[in-house]
């Protein structure tokens, strides 16, 4: 079997109970972890004591822990950031809040992959296929197709069959992926 290395484009991720959008760039090469930990921990200690829009939202989360608008805004501005940690536990407590609600998982995924952290971020990635109601898949067509897809990479090698059945649902709600054509045509040879 042919093994491709794939790097994700530029995807769409639905954020947040606002309704507000951003674009975010995945991947999923490999890179020294050592240097990612330090980078994020240095970026995220600039990021707590120098952003005032999350020490703004903190304070007012501090007021009302249980406001997800502002635990939300505070994840995204956490993923601004780039400090990945805080933005999981973040996402963490969302999913405590609303548990049903989809964009949670994907986005604490999204974090997870930035952390190079693969196991949890499929992990994530599972719940967020999971939790999206079918009333909601019109909308998350994109995300859904980039959750398969995630997945099936992340099993192309340990269960190729199941990584074929990821695939197809990632292409059946993106057709024009064009990693996940390469992925599938790389999986069937």
């Amino acid at each position: 079997m042919k093994m491709t290395k794939m790097n994700i484009r530029t995807l769409l991720l639905g954020l947040l109970l606002t309704g507000g959008l951003s674009f975010v760039n995945a991947q999923t090469t490999q890179t020294d972890s050592a240097a990612v930990t330090a980078n994020t921990t240095a970026t995220a200690t600039t990021a707590q004591s120098s952003n005032p829009t999350i020490d703004a939202l903190k304070k007012q989360i501090e007021a009302n822990p249980k406001d997800a608008e502002a635990l939300s805004k505070l994840a995204g501005a956490y993923q601004e950031a780039s400090d990945w940690t805080n933005a999981i536990d973040t996402w963490k407590k969302i999913s405590v809040l609303l548990p049903d609600w989809a964009p949670s998982y994907y986005s604490q995924a999204y974090a997870y992959q930035n952390m190079k952290d693969d196991a949890n971020a499929k992990l994530a990635y599972e719940k967020y296929i999971a939790t999206v109601k079918p009333e909601e898949v019109e909308q998350n067509k994109k995300n859904l197709a980039y959750a398969y897809f995630y997945i099936a990479f992340s099993e192309q090698q340990s269960d190729p069959a199941k990584a074929k059945e990821h695939i197809a649902k990632s292409l059946q709600y993106d057709p024009t992926n064009q990693d996940a054509i390469k992925l599938s045509q790389a999986l069937d040879s």
